[in-house]
């Protein structure tokens, strides 16, 4: 069972971070509060990382118990420890540096040069053994319940290192893939496959820039995911499309779009933005 998308537009890629960050907190601390637990697989990217800088800065994220959250990935480049590239690398910078998160509790994807050499196979297996290891008996497909699933939506239109028409995308036997071949430099990675991402519990897409406006008309229009693998990208209980204008302009018109200007006040523990809203209205 999947969720039916819902597009969330802000002015700019600043204000969509600052938003995305918000919202975050509000789930990781429904999750905790529920479950005594909470996990989240971050993304990289532009608006991936200006998020994980804006929940850094934001007062609100004392509200997360960081020792009781695990922090995964949906996609890495196969480069060396500490490379600047990595997407680990720039959420240490950007959050898990500045927060007291349990170490043994982030789930960084394999280095290049490890245990496993330059094998990307060897090094994606493994972290499905990580994954696997975290699942507990009632969670589903070999992996941990995903509260928070992030994802970037690539130019065209790829999601994690799911690129179109790539051999990757239809893999649906394995949790993690070795990506070889990557269009987009890199050309080696690691990435969660297709069911993985669509077992998360809420699927948040993040997309800023005009450049971003075609494969995000074209993922809500119904595209397939072999062309568009972002269409495919969804939530069991939600899937949420977070936009500036710029990456908005394209959306097909009747779909729900909510403006939302997110005020720079200290956002409380409980604020959540509502289901509906009138264009131009913020939330209260």
């Amino acid at each position: 069972m999947t969720a039916p998308a819902t597009v969330v537009v802000h002015r700019d890629a600043g204000l969509l971070a600052e938003a995305a960050a918000a919202r975050l907190v509000t789930r990781v601390v429904d999750a905790q509060t529920t479950r005594g637990r909470a996990n989240v697989v971050l993304t990289g990217g532009g608006v991936g990382t200006a998020t994980l800088k804006a929940l850094a800065a934001s007062p609100a994220r004392d509200a997360i118990d960081w020792k009781a959250i695990d922090l995964w990935w949906g996609d890495e480049r196969f480069l060396e420890a500490g490379h600047p590239d990595r997407n680990e690398t720039q959420a240490r910078e950007a959050l898990l540096g500045h927060v007291p998160v349990d170490a043994a509790r982030v789930h960084a994807m394999p280095t290049v040069g490890g245990d496993w050499g330059d094998d990307v196979e060897a090094a994606a297996a493994r972290y499905a053994e990580e994954l696997a290891g975290a699942a507990r008996p009632e969670d589903r497909g070999g992996v941990p319940l995903f509260d928070v699933l992030l994802l970037g939506v690539g130019p065209d239109g790829h999601v994690a290192s799911l690129f179109p028409e790539h051999p990757a995308l239809h893999e649906i036997d394995r949790t993690v893939v070795g990506v070889r071949g990557a269009p987009k430099s890199p050309p080696v990675r690691i990435s969660l496959t297709m069911p993985v991402i669509r077992s998360a519990a809420e699927v948040w897409l993040l997309a800023a820039g005009a450049e971003k406006a075609p494969a995000v008309s074209l993922a809500l229009s119904g595209a397939g995911e072999v062309a568009i693998p972002a269409a495919g990208a969804r939530g069991t209980r939600a899937t949420l499309w977070l936009l500036d204008r710029a990456a908005a302009t394209k959306v097909p018109a009747g779909l729900t779009r909510i403006s939302s200007p997110l005020r720079r006040a200290r956002p409380m523990p409980g604020w959540a933005a509502p289901p509906t809203a009138r264009r131009g209205g913020s939330p209260r």
